[in-house]
């Protein structure tokens, strides 16, 4: 039993080693990769591992934990602030997505049950694939990423509701009075963990962590995501729901972060694992005999579900870019949809053969998310990062100094020459920076400083100096030039977002100010205080390092296209001002100038 299950542990590992960084190298994810490599070693591909149903449900227990690692970056306060999105987004979303596939399902012939059943299960997204995909390009803070997990949470919601609504669906009443009963035991259970959690929890929780045995801990934050998944699991809810709100109730705890690090590897590990027996359970010999059916039926739900999502999304003040991502994050049917269509059959609502088919669709709907991602990434969004060019603004005044880029760098920099009195004609080619500033009282214009007509309008021609604050790199570069062409008698000062950059810029002659330098230079003198150094030993250290690194970046610009001279004459530059400092500090502790503070 021991050999098997450490030979099955070892093709799992094997199978996602291989193949989750090949598919990750194409761009396609690591959600594709895990399923792929469920393909590779399922029934249908080279038959490794069986048993996929009992993989599956222990796989589940990923999910769980990555809903309460979700909820636990949830404050109630916040989550009640969500309660739009939750019940009117996600509200509209399942029962705009139900009544039109029931209506085209009804227009094709089927019976109005099937409709309604097929509608339910497709409006389901996956949470899995939907918060791991967020979670992995960075947009669970974004407002798309905002509203899918709103629609996820109102979707998990919606569970009893719809069993409800199967049992209504189903032939006689007995299951409709059993799934009454049901729906108040899940009621009353959710109402004892939020009781639980709220009273109970945060003792606990300091007694264990009093002991000072972090296995202890480690094990008892296991037992409370997997205690409460059982909990409400037994009442007919879903683990991510039960384990979610377990999250939420924590999200304030002082050990929030420990429970974070405790559960992190874990949830890597079995969410891989709930991908991989995704994959495994592909039905691929469906496939082969019903491809044209199988792919249009899928392909048909996606398509659907990006054409209801992304106006509705719109309605629900979403721009047009986060609707798009939104809409395609949530096209796919979800892991619901198993359990729902499977609820169907037993009921005898759907044909044994329809269920098997819908199953079918839903896989291979779940397939779709990371192509359509991949294409939204490489095709669409760098068209709509570029949209329709707004005007730049009719500028007003013209002052001695020009800022290019009021970000934080920026903003800083005007209000120092404020504070001195020096006007500062402001400029960003950023609108929803433009507006949000315009908002604070600052006087802004949207514009693109590498335009000349703009320079122009700004009074470059005039003005004393040009500062160019600009985030991106190329943009600053392009707008340097500009100026030190047209503009032989305008000063300019630029931000340098690296070191690489700066060389350039000792080559065209302009002063740069390296944009975590100076801010480095002074954490290092602190950090030399607090180790004891002295405060005016410390500052003498940080202006010697100072002066020395600003000297080596004018010697070594020149050297910048020849990599092998580069780092030589880096190495040389670094030994010699670690000897300097060094003498220095001999200076220092004979009694020279400064002295010991």
């Amino acid at each position: 039993m021991a050999q098997d299950f450490l030979s099955q542990l070892l093709v799992y590992l094997a199978a996602a080693v291989i193949v989750v960084p090949v598919v990750k190298r194409l761009g396609l994810g690591s959600v594709l990769g895990f399923l792929v490599a469920g393909i590779f070693i399922g029934p249908w591909g080279f038959q490794l591992i069986s048993g996929v149903d009992t993989i599956l449900q222990f796989a589940e227990i990923g999910v769980a934990l990555l809903l309460f690692l979700v909820g636990l970056e949830l404050e109630p306060r916040r989550l009640w602030s969500m309660r739009r999105s939750v019940f009117g987004l996600g509200g509209a979303q399942i029962a705009i997505t139900v009544a039109a596939v029931a209506a085209i399902a009804y227009a094709l012939g089927q019976p109005l049950t099937v409709g309604i059943v097929a509608g339910m299960g497709f409006a389901m997204s996956s949470t899995a694939i939907v918060l791991a995909t967020l979670a992995e390009k960075n947009l669970l803070p974004t407002p798309s990423g905002q509203a899918s997990f709103a629609v996820l949470l109102a979707q998990d919601l919606a569970v009893i509701p719809l069993l409800l609504l199967l049992a209504l669906l189903a032939p006689g009443e007995k299951g409709a009075e059993f799934d009454s009963l049901v729906a108040a035991k899940a009621i009353g259970m959710v109402v004892a963990v939020i009781l639980v959690g709220r009273h109970l929890l945060r003792p606990v929780l300091r007694y264990i962590a009093n002991t000072h045995l972090r296995e202890i801990f480690i094990a008892f934050s296991l037992l409370l995501v997997l205690g409460t998944a059982s909990l409400v699991h037994w009442v007919g809810l879903s683990l991510a729901l039960g384990t979610f709100l377990a999250g939420v109730l924590l999200a304030d705890s002082e050990y929030r972060h420990e429970l974070e690090l405790d559960i992190e590897p874990f949830k890597g590990l079995l969410l891989g694992l709930f991908f991989i027996a995704v994959g495994m359970s592909v039905d691929v010999g469906l496939f082969a005999r019903a491809t044209h059916v199988v792919a249009g039926l899928a392909l048909g739900v996606v398509m659907l579900k990006i054409a209801l999502l992304f106006p509705l999304a719109r309605l629900f003040g979403i721009s047009g870019r986060d609707a798009v991502i939104f809409a395609l994050m949530l096209s796919q049917a979800g892991e619901f949809a198993f359990v729902l269509f499977g609820a169907a059959g037993a009921q005898r609502i759907l044909p044994r053969e329809t269920v098997a088919l819908l199953t079918a669709a839903v896989t291979a709907s779940m397939l779709t998310t990371p192509f359509l991602l991949f294409a939204y990434e490489r095709f669409i969004a760098p068209r709509l990062a570029r949209g329709p060019e707004r005007a730049a603004d009719l500028i007003e005044e013209h002052h001695p100094v020009i800022v290019a880029g009021f970000g934080r760098f920026g903003q800083i920099v005007v209000r120092l020459l404020l504070g001195r009195g020096i006007g500062a004609t402001v400029i960003d080619h950023d609108p929803n920076q433009i507006d949000l500033v315009r908002r604070f009282g600052w006087k802004a214009y949207y514009g693109d400083v590498t335009r000349l007509d703009l320079l122009e309008r700004a009074g470059a021609a005039e003005a004393k100096l040009l500062i160019v604050a600009v985030d991106n790199p190329d943009t600053a570069r392009a707008a340097v030039r500009l100026a030190r062409s047209r503009y032989p008698n305008l000063a300019v000062l630029v931000r340098a977002h690296d070191r690489t950059d700066a060389y350039e810029y000792v080559e065209l002659g302009v002063p740069a100010i390296r944009e975590t330098f100076g801010s480095a230079v002074e954490a290092g003198e602190r950090a030399l205080e607090m180790l004891g150094v002295g405060a005016h030993s410390a500052w003498r250290f940080a202006q010697w390092f100072r002066r020395h690194d600003e000297e080596e970046i004018a010697l070594l610009a020149a050297h910048r296209h020849d990599q092998k001279q580069l780092i030589e004459r880096t190495q040389k530059a670094r030994d010699d001002l670690e000897q300097l400092l060094r003498d220095e500090e001999g200076r220092i502790r004979r009694g020279g100038e400064g002295g010991w503070d």
